[in-house]
């Protein structure tokens, strides 16, 4: 059965590692360091969602010395609301607070420290494409 597996890359994944468990509630499933002790290569899940991390060398720039998003990630959680509540005490940026979207998942925004772009959504209710704008394919 085909998986898609986002492959997140940061400058300091032992870092990021830390972060996305406390504020995400991500669980570190795999960390493979080289030599010198750079995590060049990890594993988190959340539920049955994994994202690989890595770290690509000295010449990557995360999203914020970029100064834009870079990617988008989005992750269905059962408690939208008490999620929302973690990554804020934790210190995500926020960009977006938690809203019914006409779709029908209740979704916020929120940047990690190195400003990768994360959407966490609960479905609250069912809509038909149609009844939001949305075509068929």
């Amino acid at each position: 059965m085909p998986r898609i597996t986002p492959y997140l890359l940061y400058e300091d994944v032992a870092a990021a590692l830390d972060w996305l468990a406390a504020a995400f509630g991500f669980e570190e499933a795999l960390r493979y360091a080289d030599e010198d002790g750079t995590v060049t290569h990890a594993e988190m899940r959340l539920d049955d969602g994994v994202i690989f991390m890595g770290h690509p060398g000295p010449e990557f720039k995360n999203p914020r010395h970029l100064g834009q998003a870079t990617v988008h990630v989005h992750v269905y959680v059962d408690d939208v609301n008490a999620h929302f509540e973690r990554a804020k005490a934790a210190g995500a940026t926020i960009v977006m607070e938690p809203v019914e979207e006409p779709y029908g998942d209740r979704r916020y925004d929120a940047e990690d420290p190195e400003g990768v772009r994360w959407s966490f959504a609960e479905h609250v209710r069912d809509v038909s494409p149609e009844e939001w704008g949305a075509t068929g394919g």
